[in-house]
């Protein structure tokens, strides 16, 4: 069985259904969809009534209406549900969504972004950590999947300047570092795994400056797969093509038995 998966940052899952998402989502037929900051509440667009033959599970920001926010649409009825991490920390933002199937879990993770303030880039430095424990001990049990927008460009291959951006929240040192560990504990970056060093390939492009029309952008997007299921990849993609977002959907296709 070949089972496809797209992540997509919508920037507002409002704003895209008005900008060609259903369309999309007839072309693209996942059978699993994580979607990020969709900065809404199930209640305000439909939920599962949207979209025919999916399961539909969201977890809006309660700290502040209108922000972040995560959402999956799966074709496959999930073992169990989960929404946040178990650190009452990093809870309340809508940041992550487990989905557990019978063959691996699936998270759809919102990672925060540093750039606000030293305060936020603690706070995403913690949340990454508290994310990677989590993981670790679920995968004691089976394997991972992780998708979504990780808020970091992992190597100089994976921003267009990376020189001019070596003090930005997104590919500080410390950040690429946790990426590191992240490897090191044994999660392969499905994109590189499928298609190595190929060069300008992004995923987010800032509104500014005509970035997206010069391909200016940054490759913040992602799905990882735990070691285990590394030889279960048949695919990954960056839909670059595709608007509605500053962000554009990534893809993977596993196959499994």
């Amino acid at each position: 069985m070949i089972l496809r998966m797209h992540s997509w940052n919508v920037n507002g899952f409002r704003a895209v259904l008005g900008k060609g998402f259903r369309d999309w989502l007839e072309r693209a037929a996942p059978d699993v969809l994580g979607l990020q900051e969709v900065k809404a509440e199930e209640g305000q667009v439909g939920g599962d009534r949207l979209f025919d033959g999916y399961h539909c599970y969201w977890n809006a920001a309660r700290s502040k209406k209108g922000y972040s926010g995560t959402a999956c649409y799966s074709r496959l009825e999930p073992l169990a549900v989960q929404r946040g991490l178990p650190d009452t920390r990093f809870q309340g933002e809508g940041r992550v969504i487990r989905l557990e199937f019978e063959k691996f879990h699936y998270f759809n993770v919102y990672f925060p972004n540093g750039q606000m303030s030293p305060d936020r880039l603690d706070y995403k430095l913690g949340f990454y950590d508290a994310f990677l424990a989590y993981a670790q001990e679920l995968r004691r049990d089976k394997p991972i999947v992780v998708c979504g927008d990780f808020n970091t460009a992992h190597r100089e291959i994976d921003l267009k300047n990376a020189k001019a951006n070596e003090k930005t929240s997104g590919f500080l040192p410390i950040e690429r570092a946790w990426m590191d560990r992240f490897v090191a504990h044994g999660y392969v970056d499905t994109f590189r795994r499928c298609h190595g060093d190929v060069e300008d390939a992004y995923s987010w492009w800032t509104y500014r400056f005509g970035a997206r029309s010069r391909n200016v952008g940054w490759r913040i997007d992602y799905f990882f797969v735990s070691e285990e299921l590394s030889s279960a990849v048949r695919d990954a993609w960056i839909e670059a093509d595709v608007p509605g977002s500053d962000h554009c959907p990534v893809g993977l296709a596993l196959e499994l038995p």
